[in-house]
């Protein structure tokens, strides 16, 4: 006889202080859990944790247990309560499909441990790849753009005052220490030494 699936149940609420209590939550995947005879694992609960945020108390701890194969399935009353990201949420569903583990969003109506549900977690994923695709290109249109308008892009570049530079290493101060005293990076030191040198040379 197979042994029934071991469901870990999952809950989110952003705020505590305005009447939000995840009970209401709970208990529609508890009556879930029951009628399809699935065994509760453990009840992961984050309190007053945005949906925005990857890393949350209870839900990093899901996570570890699931790599612990301490589950079959996970169950979340709504896609949103457990990530608001598409790339983060996919992500976990990837995750969560390498290790066996099946994924249930009551109210969204999807179920990944069927064949229907799985096929929609494949769409799913190009809709995230897609969403990848376009920032990429925005990003580079924008550069672009930036460019032809004559834009300096990165850091601006920072004067060093050489002349301070060599009055330090005269007195015996090593290029960390001048660094150091002039609050400047290393490699900003080295490059404007060079720089200097390069003019000098030519």
């Amino acid at each position: 006889m197979t042994p029934p699936l071991r469901c870990a149940i999952y809950a989110r609420v952003s705020t505590v202080n305005h009447g939000q209590d995840p009970e209401l939550q709970l208990r529609e995947l508890r009556e879930y859990a029951q009628a399809r005879g699935l065994v509760v694992h453990r009840e992961y609960v984050d309190r007053g944790q945005s949906g925005s945020k990857d890393s949350r108390p209870e839900l990093n701890q899901l996570m570890k247990d699931a790599r612990r194969r301490r589950f079959d399935a996970v169950a979340v009353w709504k896609l949103d309560r457990f990530s608001r990201s598409l790339r983060a949420l996919v992500n976990s569903l990837a995750e969560f499909e390498s290790l066996g583990i099946g994924f249930i969003a009551l109210r969204d109506h999807l179920d990944l441990t069927t064949p229907t549900g799985r096929l929609l977690f494949q769409v799913v994923g190009a809709m995230a790849e897609f969403e990848k695709a376009i920032l990429q290109e925005r990003v580079i249109a924008g550069l672009r753009n930036a460019r032809l308008k004559g834009r300096t892009l990165g850091r601006p570049k920072r004067k060093v005052d050489l002349s301070q530079v060599k009055s330090l290493r005269d007195s015996g101060a090593s290029w960390r220490q001048v660094a150091r005293e002039m609050k400047i990076g290393l490699g900003t030191l080295f490059r404007a030494v060079e720089s200097s040198a390069t003019d000098h040379a030519a």
